[in-house]
């Protein structure tokens, strides 16, 4: 008897169903399904590697990957500071000192602010304790606590004085520094300004010269900070130039007190207008000679001291105007000898 394969076919349609679905759950539980034959019995399901597939990468936390640290900027020169301002300077070689004199910075010292006071007495009054006055300006004696050497001294008018009224910023160096180019009245504006003057030992004034901070700093190095930043504030002020020398001094100085502050400028603008005497221009020479001319007087003899000279009738004698003035000791430097 003939059997009919179509019949048979249809008989196992439940049981290939069933196959079927066991499949598909087999796949939704291993990421490879295993391939069965149409009529055969499911067996344990078990997972089979792909030959290709990659290695599965480990998951680490967010927190525990480390995060590297940010650099530490390197603390510059705070604004405000003198090592701020002194990296601000006009970098600059020494010019000649060609055509220096005192005279160029106006006729010793000068009433420049019209307090009725030369700047000298200003300083003294400012800055002397215990003071012997004459009248409302002119100090006679007083105590200083000078700050180049961190000594007590006693200054007397006209005697061996031990007390001088230094440039921080000397005149000599401003001139071979720019001051040379400038008008009258800014040099004698300078030479006045009480940003740029202190009254010191007069031993270590002389011994400094006209030194910057390359070549002199002060004994006691409790003051070199204010010292260098004085200095600073004076050149910024004026516009006078640095050494590459002078400019590393410096910044050695204020290395060591990063936070010094830059002096404020003061009230004091930088053109006088009360300025003194101006030095008078070198005489043309003439080839005509004026017989009715008053004659040259002639010069006071040299007495060898103010006292002799007072005795014979002679002096006063101011600096820049009476040659006599060579002849004496200027023992307070206050421009006049034989007063």
């Amino acid at each position: 008897m003939l059997r009919t394969p179509l019949v048979r076919a249809r008989r196992g349609v439940p049981a290939v169903a069933a196959l079927v679905i066991a499949g598909a759950m087999a796949l939704s539980a291993c990421a490879q399904p295993a391939t069965l034959a149409v009529g055969a019995q499911p067996g344990p399901t078990r997972a089979v590697a792909s030959p290709s597939a990659s290695p599965a990468t480990p998951t680490v936390p967010v927190s525990a990957t480390p995060t590297p640290a940010a650099p530490t900027p390197t603390a510059g020169p705070s604004a405000g500071t003198a090592e701020a301002a002194a990296l601000e300077l006009t970098v600059k070689g020494r010019a000649p000192k060609t055509g220096y004199s005192r005279e160029q910075f106006g006729d010793g010292w000068v009433d420049v602010d019209r307090n009725g006071c030369d700047t000298r007495n200003d300083m003294l009054g400012l800055r002397l304790s215990e003071t012997v006055m004459s009248g409302p300006c002119r100090v006679l004696e007083g105590t200083l606590e000078d700050p180049f050497t961190g000594a007590t001294l006693r200054f007397v008018r006209g005697g061996d004085s031990e007390v001088d009224i230094d440039h921080l910023v000397a005149l000599s160096d401003a001139w071979q520094k720019g001051a040379a180019t400038w008008e009258f009245a800014q040099r004698v504006a300078f030479a006045n300004d009480p940003l740029n003057l202190e009254p010191v030992d007069a031993g270590q004034n002389r011994a400094k010269g006209d030194g910057d901070a390359a070549t002199w700093l002060p004994p006691n190095r409790d003051f070199r900070c204010t010292y260098v930043a004085r200095q600073v504030a004076v050149k910024a002020k004026y516009g006078v130039w640095v050494t590459q020398a002078e400019l590393d001094a410096m910044l050695r100085v204020l290395g060591t007190c990063p936070g010094e502050p830059l002096p404020a400028p003061g009230d004091q603008p930088v053109l006088a207008d009360n300025v003194g005497r101006a030095p008078s221009a070198p005489a043309e020479p003439s080839s005509d000679t004026d017989a009715s001319a008053d004659p040259v007087s002639e010069p006071d003899p040299d007495m060898g001291t103010c006292t002799a000279a007072k005795a014979a009738g002679y002096g006063p004698y101011v600096r820049g105007e009476d040659v006599e003035y060579g002849y004496y000791r200027d023992g307070d430097s206050d421009g006049t000898v034989c007063e």
